[in-house]
């Protein structure tokens, strides 16, 4: 037999303690107004989420949103640098103050709470989870038209903490240029579609390269395969972004926001419409 997971609706057993499914959906600190949230998510690290999170951020900003980036990647936090922000997070009676970049984008990262950037948290599962909500619950975001959330990589705690306690609206999948890569992302999708969160469509980073001299496209990665991946999972290809160390120098250098041109403004655009009331 089985361990009880404590979710009936995917079980078949007849037991005494058998409930409908509860909502596990957290309250947003009382002075903040979210419209929607998107969900930024990956099978595993390394393909670019972080960069895709803050680059749609700056990009929905650019085009006059109010927006805010939750770093839900707790031992992995890289959001606030992008943005060139090093201070510490301040607070308040009414709960934690967000970061605010030179563009708007209003930011909250355990980075900007640990004394020192370098610092490790070594935490359990449960403690970071808890973590997370707090981001929800407790940090003051005000009015808000969209908050991206850069999740961890994984379908495990903290995902799942995003996906039962925050109103997600919709997740979009980042992936790279690999069958791997693919096979997994596949797990992600499909967590969400667990979790009824709808998966807005797929992002391919590292892409090709383009050569600065003939202009040429280069699949560094080896060809493209988010086209197949799309179609087998009957979800849209958003954007397929090319490898580009100026981006990587300006995600270092905390100058994202002037990297230009911003390769998610179609996607921005494409989401703002979506959701257009």
């Amino acid at each position: 037999m089985s361990e009880c997971t404590h979710d009936c609706s995917s079980c078949s057993a007849s037991c005494g303690e058998r409930r409908e499914p509860q909502d596990l959906r957290k309250p947003a600190n009382a002075l903040s107004n979210i419209k929607k949230v998107i969900a930024v998510v990956s099978g595993k690290g390394g393909v670019g989420k972080s960069t895709v999170t803050c680059s749609l951020a700056s990009a929905m900003a650019a085009r006059g949103k109010k927006v805010g980036v939750l770093d839900a990647d707790i031992t992995g936090p890289s959001v606030p640098r992008a943005f060139g922000i090093h201070k510490r997070a301040a607070g308040s009676e009414l709960g934690l103050l967000p970061a605010v970049s030179k563009g708007g984008v209003e930011l909250m990262s355990l980075n900007l709470l640990t004394e020192r950037e370098t610092d490790p948290v070594v935490w359990r599962g449960p403690v970071i989870a808890g973590a997370v909500q707090q981001f929800w619950t407790d940090v003051v975001w005000g009015e808000l038209d969209y908050l991206f959330v850069d999740m961890p990589p994984g379908t495990g705690d903290v995902p799942l903490t995003v996906f039962q306690s925050l109103p997600v609206d919709g997740a979009i999948v980042v992936t790279a240029p690999q069958t791997l890569v693919g096979m997994i992302v596949t797990k992600a999708v499909r967590m969400a579609e667990m979790m009824d969160i709808p998966v807005l469509g797929l992002v391919e980073n590292y892409s090709y390269f383009r050569c600065p001299d003939c202009g040429g496209q280069h699949p560094i990665f080896g060809e493209s395969t988010i086209d197949a991946l799309g179609a087998q999972l009957s979800l849209p290809v958003l954007a397929k972004l090319p490898l580009d160390p100026a981006l990587s120098r300006a995600m270092d250098e905390g100058r994202l926001e002037e990297y230009s041109p911003n390769p998610l403004t179609d996607v921005a655009a494409a989401l703002e419409e979506k959701y257009r009331t």
